[in-house]
């Protein structure tokens, strides 16, 4: 019997890339556009909007974390930190009667999508005046008028949701796009690959987006799947897309040529946008697959800051108007807690309501 010369690996090692194990690092990001707001085509006001977004979404993170650490609520917490370009970029480019439908990662997603912080602290707490009546919770935001078809706790499961939308879309002719968003760990879901090939064999104007935070559950990207995420739409024959998803600017720059060529010409596109959560994969995640060096070098380019640092260097507002925004802004997520802790919990005979199209019949033994 022949005895094999090479070192045992018993951990995947992607392509070309070999750790047997060892903490490895996290994405790399690519460059950030060098354009400036006014020549992207946003306002002003478009800018100081959208610092307020993301720092709603990073206030809110916050103090949802404290509130499940005091036991307010349970079940699965999913933070959104450090991700707050993606949603916030992502908005500004689409139209507002445009689908989005995400992951379990979902309360950015949600405000800016038009939860308000009362509703979305509400349904952290289970209770009737959330956004999704108190019986979504963190993973099932949602707010349907607002073309935002929620977050949704199954890997992979909203996929073909996405593809739904925009056949639906389609068939309308109403000239909307439909967006998807979830994480790495969900590309090698046989989801995904069943709906990017039927969505392209139907030219369906659906824009599928992996938020590449570099470690799905607590696994490093390079360590779970082969080659670049991006380029598994080669073997459909679709459009792709890689980019840096720490920065508002690049992410609006990148998604609004991309949903512009979505809309005109009706069909999909795979993007991958590279980014980094600052927190681990949900409350309970001991992280001990990233070092705290790792981390501190991507908080370096916080998404948060960066637009902060902008609009003061471009004098769009002076250090003053920005805290006053911020104190609003605190104030607002203050009273969500307040407004969530008094509100009702919903009534045992809701139960069943929202489950059932028509009248659901029940046997009673």
């Amino acid at each position: 019997m022949s005895k094999n010369k090479h070192e045992a690996i018993f951990t995947p090692i992607g392509l070309n890339y070999d750790s047997n194990g060892r903490v490895e690092k996290s994405v790399e990001l690519p460059p950030v556009t060098k354009k400036k707001h006014k020549s992207l085509g946003l306002s002003d006001d478009d800018v100081v909007g959208m610092f307020r977004q993301m720092y709603l979404q990073r206030r809110f993170e916050e103090r949802a974390m404290q509130m499940y650490q005091k036991g307010k609520f349970g079940g699965f917490l999913h933070l959104y930190i450090g991700q707050e370009a993606i949603s916030t970029g992502t908005v500004y480019a689409l139209d507002d009667r445009d689908d989005i439908i995400t992951a379990y990662r979902d309360h950015g997603w949600g405000l800016v999508r038009g939860i308000t912080a009362n509703e979305g602290m509400a349904e952290l707490f289970g209770k009737a005046t959330g956004c999704s009546k108190g019986k979504g919770g963190s993973m099932h935001f949602a707010k349907a008028e607002n073309h935002f078809w929620g977050g949704h706790g199954i890997v992979g499961g909203h996929i073909p949701i996405a593809a739904g939308l925009a056949f639906a879309n389609k068939y309308k002719g109403n000239g909307e796009i439909s967006c998807c968003f979830f994480g790495d760990g969900a590309v090698d879901q046989g989801s995904l690959h069943e709906t990017l090939n039927m969505a392209q064999l139907w030219k369906l104007p659906c824009i599928f987006v992996v938020e590449n935070n570099g470690y799905s559950m607590g696994t490093a990207a390079h360590r779970h799947t082969v080659g670049e995420i991006y380029e598994r739409a080669n073997g459909y024959g679709m459009k792709s897309a890689m980019f840096n998803g720490m920065d508002a600017f690049t992410v609006y720059e990148n998604m609004k040529k991309i949903a512009d060529d979505v809309r005109e010409n009706s069909i999909p596109y795979f993007i991958e946008i590279r980014t980094y959560r600052y927190r681990g994969h949900s409350m309970s995640d001991p992280q001990k697959y990233r070092t705290k060096q790792e981390l501190e070098e991507y908080q370096k380019t916080d998404p948060v800051e960066r637009m902060k640092t902008y609009i003061l260097d471009e004098k769009i507002l002076k250090e003053k108007e920005l805290e006053s925004i911020q104190e609003e802004i605190e104030q607002e997520v203050l009273e969500s807690i307040d407004f969530a802790e008094k509100s009702p919990f919903p009534e045992p005979e809701e139960l069943y309501e929202d489950m059932f199209a028509g009248t659901p019949y029940f046997h009673d033994r």
